[in-house]
């Protein structure tokens, strides 16, 4: 957030003033020490003139749709949001729930340019081809990627797969 604040020629105090977000919380986060809500951290990107992703994305990566990264976690160990990906959305987003029986395929059309498909396999193992590369995705495991390609779902295994498809136009 600090290299994003710097980048607005925002100082800590501008930024609070800006968000609404005290300048202690802003230190705090800065410096890695604050469990911020999401809705602080909209505030904050909005502040800045940036989206949220950009400022829960790790910088040092490479910029791609996977983002993967804990953006809250709560008092319980077990508690956390993982923001695993994002897409640019224009007009719509879609949710699905998707199951496919053991050896079923579903092949479809390239859409046009700007669509993109974020899933998360739930069960079992989907394989996803994208225009002829072939990757298997196991229950937990995620994609993200542009459809005006050629794509297909497989499930090669002998139990149901399932997963959740969100599309994003």
């Amino acid at each position: 957030m600090r290299r994003l604040r710097q980048r607005a020629g925002l100082s800590q105090a501008a930024l609070a003033e800006a968000s609404g977000i005290s300048r202690r919380m802003i230190v705090a986060v800065e410096g890695g020490d604050a469990n911020i809500s999401l809705s602080s951290l909209d505030k904050l990107a909005a502040a800045i003139g940036v989206g949220f992703v950009d400022l829960v994305r790790d910088p040092t990566r490479p910029p791609s749709s996977e983002i993967n990264e804990v953006t809250w976690r709560g008092a319980n160990e077990e508690s956390a949001a993982v923001l695993l990906g994002s897409a640019p959305a224009t007009t719509e987003a879609q949710m699905w729930h998707w199951s496919l029986g053991p050896g079923e395929r579903y092949e479809a059309e390239p859409d046009p340019a700007g669509w993109h498909e974020m899933i998360f396999v739930t069960e079992g193992t989907l394989r996803l081809d994208l225009s002829g590369t072939a990757k298997d995705f196991p229950a937990g495991s995620f994609a993200v990627y542009a459809t005006d390609q050629r794509y297909s779902y497989l499930n090669a295994g002998d139990g149901v797969v399932r997963f959740v498809r969100n599309v994003v136009v």
